[in-house]
């Protein structure tokens, strides 16, 4: 897709100022703030820009979160990483901060056990089995009792093997795809290099099986909470779900050097950019009329590219969920 240079944008914004050459050191800074405000105003407007949107991606749907007293229990989300000796292996989903934290069951005891080491997973051609193999382990709770669960859900109570975590801990069933997720290495090794998929800014569908294809597929319904999508309605065993979503905003870090930076600006938002951050230069002048003209102007640039996403809808568009017996009709 089309981009323009950072250095372009402050460039032409300077122009419709009429300085006749570059703004001073604190109108500089104030127009860059005014760029970031605008270009998360354009990245608003719509939930479907195509530069942005991301369709039917595979992502991880946890099982269980942790809970209780321990400095790691702020709901984070745990997710089926792989196998261990015959039984399931849990990971964070988002390993950021969390990357040497891991729930395993030994068969030598078949306790579920809470960890902090280093670990590897194979993957096998042709088997849906990934193995994992720990390298270190400092266990930091063990289930109390002898009996073998199938789940760490269904362990009801943990002793602090004083591994250094402290605290008491607790496990929550939770079915959440999370904003964040790292994603599966495929390689041998005693630590884990899993690389960081996009973040989620806003959530629009998820579906069992990957959607927009060439065949159909269930959906789920949801809701959003700060820790990511709960699903709703999940068969028993689910790993897997497929997203439909549209990523994270990042405003601009450009700080210094403005009219020589190569950054790239969406083709799509840079006349409508400019002239709005223009229009916020003169109503801080108090130049109001001249000030809601320049911002029609923008709106109209703006009003362009949202109608390209417009003319490109059809019945089977991404952003639409229902169809009826009038809308497929040949026209």
């Amino acid at each position: 897709m089309q981009t323009r240079t950072y250095g372009d944008l402050f460039k032409i914004t300077s122009g419709l100022i009429g300085t006749g050459g570059q703004l001073d050191v604190t109108e500089q800074d104030q127009v860059s703030h005014f760029i970031n405000r605008r270009f998360q105003q354009a990245f608003d407007e719509s939930p479907v820009w195509p530069r942005y949107f991301v369709p039917s991606e595979e992502r991880t749907l946890s099982s269980f979160a942790l809970a209780g007293t321990i400095p790691s229990a702020n709901r984070v989300p745990f997710g089926k990483f792989g196998e261990y000796q015959g039984s399931d292996f849990f990971t964070p989903i988002d390993t950021t901060g969390n990357t040497s934290l891991f729930m395993y069951k030994p068969s030598s005891d078949k306790k579920w056990k809470l960890a902090i080491g280093t670990y590897s997973k194979s993957f096998f051609a042709g088997s849906s089995v990934t193995e994992v193999t720990i390298s270190v382990s400092a266990d930091q709770f063990i289930q109390e009792g002898t009996t073998d669960y199938s789940s760490p859900l269904n362990v009801p109570r943990w002793i602090d093997n004083s591994g250094g975590l402290g605290g008491v801990l607790e496990l929550n069933p939770l079915q959440v795809v999370p904003y964040n997720e790292t994603e599966d290495f495929e390689n041998s090794g005693s630590t884990p290099t899993r690389d960081q998929k996009e973040n989620i800014g806003d959530f629009s569908r998820i579906h069992r099986k990957e959607a927009f294809l060439n065949n159909s597929s269930s959906e789920y319904e949801f809701y959003v909470d700060s820790v990511g999508a709960n699903v709703l309605n999940v068969p028993s065993g689910t790993e897997k779900v497929f997203v439909s979503y549209k990523k994270q905003f990042t405003p601009f870090t450009v700080t210094s050097d403005y009219y020589n930076s190569t950054v790239e600006v969406p083709g799509e938002f840079f006349n409508y950019i400019a002239h709005a951050v223009y229009a916020d230069f003169l109503r801080v002048q108090n130049r109001q009329e001249q000030a809601l003209a320049e911002e029609q102007v923008a709106q109209t640039y703006l009003a362009l590219e949202l109608e390209k996403i417009d003319i490109r809808s059809n019945n089977n568009t991404i952003n639409k969920r229902f169809s009826t017996y009038v809308n497929r009709q040949s026209r």
